[in-house]
């Protein structure tokens, strides 16, 4: 992937061969739709000139005039390797835009860029490498997916225990064969988890590669048998997955987070940075932990953060600021997790940040507990959410939320989890027939 212009665009298209093109775009909660063209058709879609009926696309469903127009974004056009080798497919990612060609401003990419504008108005660029973790399960004899493995693998493990070491390797390789830079790969910790890293970029770049990660991985996955799946929590008796954010601001060329004058080698940003986010981690966490299942991964003894809390090497802890090294410091938010949209995460994560610069947000020095200095907001935070009931009522209650995100994406998106956490409250669950049903 690269700078292409349309001129370009249309002859590699030619070149390789090329005789389908996905358009592709994300839906308000993170789901990747499409609609597949012809090569004859791709200098339409390069011209903005492919119209989309969005009456069914989340986000978009209720507008008067559904009728949206694809823009690509041409550094994202890419071959898709595991297409055939003669007549293949290609995909270009795109913004929506109105029928008057201004952006949609309901689309969660416009929402990133939005927020990404206003912070290089103030001169800073932020780069994230995001760590995202998921499970490969057997399906069953009609190809569906179970939580069934048979492995028992842990962290760190290689072949013959780490038996997902094929599937995760090819993915690599079709990751790279996309253009994506993969740092490294390894089994997690719960037995068929595993994660692949890629090296940090600028979030807008970063936030579409964690939107073709995750296509690639479970088209990969179902290959070789398996079923991939960004649950968070898909079994009980095992740690779930996480998707931890490592953020750093750059101004003028420069890592802001580093200041080799002080003793910590930590700058008092850095410190605002992590205030930013612990002072609104609860409001921000049904974009950051969107499911019912995301509360489940977030409790005690499963090495994921219940509390509002902060250290430099703490594991468990909400946000670690890990050992300053020089532009490669970095600060660390645990919560996320991979079901989440990453557009809307990394829009509300700088917003956070950067509102904890400018307001001088710094915790105390803390290990275990989370403080602010003296006289600052939010002393007592106390800790996050315990379930998706508790995180839409502090999303509904925060102005700031409704400034990053927009007042109207804001009630549809509270209403869509509304109804999620009622299906979820009238459901029987086999733990309750189990509990109740012989003994009552």
């Amino acid at each position: 992937m690269g700078n292409y212009t349309t001129e370009e665009i249309l002859r590699m298209a030619e070149e390789e061969d090329v005789e389908f093109i996905r358009l592709q775009f994300t839906d308000m909660f993170g789901t990747l739709k499409n609609i597949a063209i012809t090569a004859r058709e791709l200098e339409r879609a390069l011209n903005h000139e492919y119209l989309i009926d969005c009456s069914f696309i989340a986000g978009i469903s209720g507008e008067r005039e559904p009728d949206m127009y694809l823009r690509p974004d041409l550094d994202t056009f890419s071959v898709l390797p595991w297409r055939p080798q003669q007549g293949k497919v290609a995909r270009l990612l795109c913004d929506i835009c109105r029928p008057d060609g201004t952006p949609y401003l309901g689309s969660s990419r416009y929402i990133l860029k939005k927020t990404v504008d206003a912070a290089l108005a103030d001169g800073y660029t932020c780069y994230v490498d995001p760590e995202c973790e998921f499970f490969l399960f057997h399906t069953d004899d009609n190809g569906m997916p179970t939580t069934v493995t048979h492995e028992q693998a842990g962290y760190l493990d290689i072949s013959p225990l780490d038996l997902g070491e094929n599937a995760r390797r090819d993915m690599v390789l079709t990751l790279e064969d996309m253009g994506y830079e993969v740092e490294s790969s390894h089994h997690e910790t719960a037995p068929a988890q595993h994660e692949i890293d890629f090296k940090y970029g600028e979030v807008r770049k970063m936030a579409d590669c964690l939107m073709t990660f995750k296509m690639a991985v479970r088209i990969i996955a179902k290959r070789h048998g398996l079923h991939a799946t960004f649950m968070p929590k898909p079994k009980k008796e095992a740690n779930g997955s996480g998707m931890h954010l490592h953020f750093s601001l750059f101004k003028n060329g420069r890592n802001i987070f580093q200041d080799q004058e002080n003793p910590e080698k930590l700058s008092d940003e850095a410190y605002y940075f992590a205030g930013g986010l612990l002072a609104h981690s609860k409001e921000m966490a049904l974009i950051t932990n969107p499911l019912v299942n995301s509360y489940k991964r977030l409790v005690p003894g499963y090495e994921a953060p219940t509390k509002l809390t902060w250290t430099k090497n703490n594991q468990d802890s909400l946000v670690r600021i890990s050992d300053p090294r020089g532009d490669e410091t970095r600060i660390e938010l645990r919560s996320p997790d991979p079901s989440a949209n990453p557009y809307l995460v990394f829009a509300v994560c700088l917003a956070a940040g950067l509102d904890g610069i400018r307001k001088k947000l710094k915790p105390v020095e803390a290990s275990d507990s989370l403080g602010f200095e003296e006289g600052q907001k939010g002393e007592d935070l106390g800790k996050l959410p315990e379930n998706l009931k508790e995180a839409i009522t502090l999303f509904e209650e925060s102005s700031w939320i409704k400034e990053i995100l927009g007042r109207e994406f804001c009630e549809e998106y509270a209403a869509a989890k509304k109804k999620e956490w009622m299906r979820y409250t009238t459901e029987i669950t086999k733990w309750e027939l189990e509990e109740y049903l012989y003994r009552i």
